[in-house]
């Protein structure tokens, strides 16, 4: 599939109409959520054939990228139960067959489901300090191969330090730096829209003890 037919396909899916503040739900757009799956395919070979979890997958957007691009299961997991319907209708639409699990993150226990790539769009911490290395260190302990998420630029430094040292990380490189487009989401943003500098990263985990889980 082409960035663009992909890019097209994405842009067509339903997105929040009553994002929760505290959860930090902001919709990824279809420009970054298709360049981070095809970078992933395309220049890593981490999607196509492979199992791949969305953390924090609101309505679906790289959860279907990935499936899309033809992973071989994919499993998206939020908190949110109205963001999970959500993303089974978008999936339904598109004729697509993916898991989707309710469930905290700090939480999450897959049972046995081995992982390749977890791809995520985590909140920036801005509202819960911390909540972006939650979903970090956790993506860390579940994938086998590797971990694609986006982060502020104004924290690349601490990201790069926190992943190597505290969450088991081998590799931590940002890939590139995308412009995120905000529109305006919340009654307390006083712009129309709100234009932040992310970085697309790639971590890989390092080796489990045999008796992790």
């Amino acid at each position: 599939m082409k960035l663009k037919q992909l890019e097209g396909l994405l842009g067509g899916l339903t997105q929040f109409s009553d994002p929760k503040v505290d959860l930090e739900q902001y919709a990824t757009g279809p420009h970054i959520a298709s360049r981070m799956l095809y970078t992933a395919e395309n220049s890593f070979d981490d999607i196509s054939g492979k199992v791949v979890a969305d953390f924090g997958c609101g309505c679906g957007t790289l959860a279907i990228a990935s499936a899309l691009l033809d992973a071989e299961h994919v499993t998206g997991i939020d908190i949110d139960l109205q963001s999970l319907e959500l993303a089974q209708e978008n999936a339904t639409d598109l004729e697509l067959d993916i898991d989707l699990i309710q469930c905290d993150i700090k939480n999450l226990n897959l049972k046995g489901l081995v992982v390749d790539t977890v791809v995520m769009n985590p909140p920036f911490g801005t509202k819960r300090k911390g909540a972006d290395m939650e979903f970090l260190s956790m993506g860390l302990k579940v994938a086998s191969q590797a971990v694609y998420s986006l982060h502020k630029t104004s924290t690349r430094e601490y990201i790069k330090k926190a992943a190597l040292r505290n969450c088991n990380a081998t590799s931590a490189e940002v890939l590139c730096e995308l412009r995120y487009a905000l529109p305006r989401t919340y009654k307390f943003h006083n712009k129309r829209e709100i234009d932040a500098a992310v970085d697309l990263w790639r971590f890989v985990p390092g080796a489990r003890d045999e008796g992790a889980s």
